[in-house]
This record gives C-alpha cells, sequence and structure tokens, in this order.
C-alpha cells in the first residue's frame, strides 16, 4: 500500500511537504482553517482547505508559465489545519491568531471570512503597525454586526479597520456589488477605503485596476484576502453568499499577475464551500489564486 494516492501526490497544497512538528517554519507555509460558524447564509466552507488542497494537484506538473519558477523549488511547507474552538468564535480567532503568530509568511485557506482578522492581528503585532490591504470581494464586509453576530464573518474589516491593523487610506476592495445599508457604505468610504464595484471592474480594464491597486497600497506592507464570492458564480458556485455581477476568474488572474512591487506579507482565500461546487471549478479556482500569489513571491525572493 502507499500513502500517496494512485495518480497523484502528496495530499498537501501543491504536493508540498508536511511541515515538521516542532521544527522550524518554512519560509513559505499554507495552513488550512476550517471555521465557518460565522457564516450569514449557506454554511460549509469548513470544508473549504481539504477541496482547495485536492484542487491544486492540478498545478504541479511544470513551472509558472509567465513568472518561470516551479512550486517544487519554492521554500514552501504545508503546515495542515490550524485547531479552532468548537462553536466558539472568540476562542477560535484567539487560537488562529496565536498560531499564525509563529509563522513568517502565511498562506491561509479558508475557512470563512472571519478568519482573516486574527491573521491581520498577528501580523500586524509581528510589524508593529498597520498594513495596507488588497480585498478582493462581492461584499464590504465592514458590517458593526451580522444579524446580531459581533464577529461574524461580514464584520472582520469592520473591527480591522478599529483596531488598526490596517490602514484605510491604504486598503482597497475590488468587486464589490452586494446590497449593502447605506450608513455602511458611507462609514467604509469615511475611512478612507478605496472601493472598486464590480461593474467599475469590468468597465475599467484589468491595467486600470491593477495600477489603482498599486497607488493605493503603495509600498507599505500588504496584505492580500480574497473572498471567492468576487468572482461570479459562473465561474465559482461553491461559495455561501453567491452575487451576480463578478469578477471572471481570468479577470482576477489577470489582475493579480500585475501586482509584482506590492510588499506583500500573507493572504488568504476564503469562502469556498465545495457541497455547492460543480466540478471542482470553485476550488480551482481558490487554489490556483494562492498558486498565482506563491508564484509572484517566489518570484520576488529569487530577484
Amino acid at each position: 500500500m502507499s500513502l500517496v494516492p494512485t495518480f497523484a501526490i502528496t495530499p498537501s497544497f501543491l504536493g508540498a511537504p508536511w511541515q515538521v512538528p516542532g521544527a522550524a517554519p518554512a519560509a513559505l507555509s499554507v495552513a488550512g482553517i476550517p471555521l465557518d460558524i460565522g457564516t450569514t447564509n449557506r454554511a460549509g466552507a469548513r470544508s473549504g482547505p481539504a477541496a482547495i488542497r485536492q484542487a491544486s494537484r492540478m498545478l504541479v506538473d511544470g513551472a509558472h508559465p509567465t513568472r518561470w519558477t516551479d512550486p517544487q523549488d519554492w521554500p514552501l511547507a504545508d503546515a495542515g489545519d490550524f485547531r479552532i474552538a468548537l462553536g466558539d468564535i472568540a476562542g477560535s480567532l484567539a487560537l488562529i491568531e496565536q498560531q499564525a503568530a509563529a509563522i513568517p509568511h502565511l498562506v491561509a485557506l479558508g475557512g470563512e471570512h472571519g478568519i482573516t482578522l486574527p491573521l491581520l492581528r498577528a501580523l500586524s503585532k509581528r510589524l508593529g503597525g498597520p498594513l495596507a490591504l488588497v480585498h478582493f470581494d462581492a461584499h464590504v464586509d465592514t458590517w458593526a454586526d451580522n444579524f446580531g453576530q459581533v464577529y461574524g464573518h461580514g464584520s472582520v474589516f469592520f473591527h480591522a479597520i478599529r483596531e488598526g491593523l490596517v490602514d484605510a487610506r491604504r486598503m482597497i476592495q475590488v468587486g464589490i456589488r452586494s446590497p449593502v445599508q447605506r450608513e455602511v457604505w458611507d462609514w467604509t468610504l469615511d475611512q478612507g477605503v478605496t472601493v472598486l464595484s464590480g461593474q467599475e471592474v469590468q468597465e475599467m480594464g484589468i491595467k486600470a485596476v491593477a495600477r489603482r491597486i498599486h497607488a493605493v497600497v503603495g509600498d507599505a506592507p500588504s496584505y492580500l484576502s480574497f473572498d471567492i464570492d468576487a468572482l461570479d458564480p459562473a465561474f465559482a458556485p461553491g461559495t455561501g453568499t453567491p452575487e451576480v455581477g463578478g469578477l471572471a476568474s481570468w479577470q482576477a488572474q489577470a489582475i493579480l499577475r500585475k501586482l509584482d512591487g506590492i510588499d506583500f506579507r500573507g493572504m488568504d482565500i476564503v469562502e469556498v464551500a465545495p457541497a455547492f461546487d460543480h466540478g471542482e471549478i470553485t476550488a480551482l479556482a481558490a487554489a490556483t489564486i494562492a498558486w498565482e500569489y506563491l508564484a509572484m513571491v517566489a518570484a520576488r525572493s529569487a530577484g
């Protein structure tokens, strides 16, 4: 018998070696965070990390076709899944922050978008100040609460701004298009956040969107948070809160390929709910987004 699945690779992200418990973390680490108890519509993102790892097997048979860097050469390890506190959002956020604090450069596979808050807390503490933020999403995620739940998945950036984890003047949201209360929208803009709606992205085009992202974040240490529902449901049906009018997967990929030079220090891909997926297209889109990010960071490190 073999521990490696037939016709495949080690069942980690991109076949990367598993992080050895107790050893120093790799320069680049992937970890799953299977939390979805703060979702507001369809649950199921807890199964996202396993689905993204499975789909990533499509991306290991050669080098990235524009950056010419091979995943086999990256200083990458899969740290497995983070521990969470069953049924306890606040307890889970504390555990996630604690585990993320020890990892130099983390790519997190969600899980719901609420996981971003403790990841930003850990990274902001390590860097000693707020981060710039590039946020792809259908939703602004700046509600003060979600149906009375203070730490629901739609409140992550309300808290991140209030806690000083991100510099709102260096925060840009891409693909926003969901229904939203006017006071939530106005509060977000009043903080200094730049918002590009789904329609604006379509009208501006890839190059203009990438230029706007560069202009907003500048040279500040930055974080990338990608909610898979930034993509139109035609390209990512497997998510809890799908919104019509989003980006095509090729558009998101093309924008990411033009973000060279941004000082990214970590990223997450969230809200993949495989129970609602078809043919793994959502999981593959998520895996590809993480792969694009890692290729960008690896190419930067290689000089």
